[in-house]
């Protein structure tokens, strides 16, 4: 397995990115269940890549800076036939040491009441529920949540 990060405008990137988005749609009954901008090259700090050992992408994930040091995490996604095989931790981890390279302190995120397995997965990672931030606040539907980026959570 390895997480390499490629540009947003990477065709296998975007190929994840769309079957993410057509997951989200399936499970909330609606073609944009997200509140606020979605992301882009444009304001995307890094976009990784997960790949298998023969050089298929199955999963990524990208982070958003938000300021004062503080990123969210956007578009998660692992191809269904590679789940619990610990390609969304390496994809976090990766997403986690980028940040906590550059200095930042934290990072961010949102998913939904729709998507226990990510609650799940963002709980055992650390993160911790917090009142919704930004564009999410207020939204029934939404769940955020943050993890402090401390030293000892990123390697030297």
């Amino acid at each position: 397995m390895k997480v390499e990060e490629v540009p947003w405008t990477d065709p296998d990137g975007a190929r994840l990115r769309a079957a993410q988005r057509a997951e989200i749609a399936e499970r909330y009954g609606t073609p944009d269940s997200e509140p606020g901008v979605p992301p882009s090259a444009a304001d995307i700090a890094v976009f990784l890549v997960a790949r298998d050992e023969d050089g298929t992408a199955v999963g990524c994930g990208a982070l958003r800076h938000l300021g004062d040091g503080v990123g969210e995490v956007k578009r998660m996604y692992v191809s269904p036939a590679f789940r619990g095989t610990g390609v969304a931790p390496r994809i976090l981890d990766a997403l986690q040491q980028w940040a906590g390279d550059r200095g930042w302190t934290s990072l961010r995120l949102e998913t939904g009441i729709a998507q226990p397995d990510a609650v799940r997965f963002y709980t055992r990672s650390g993160y911790t529920r917090i009142p919704n931030f930004g564009s999410y606040a207020g939204v029934e539907n939404s769940l955020c949540f943050e993890r402090p980026l401390a030293p000892s959570t990123v390697r030297p």
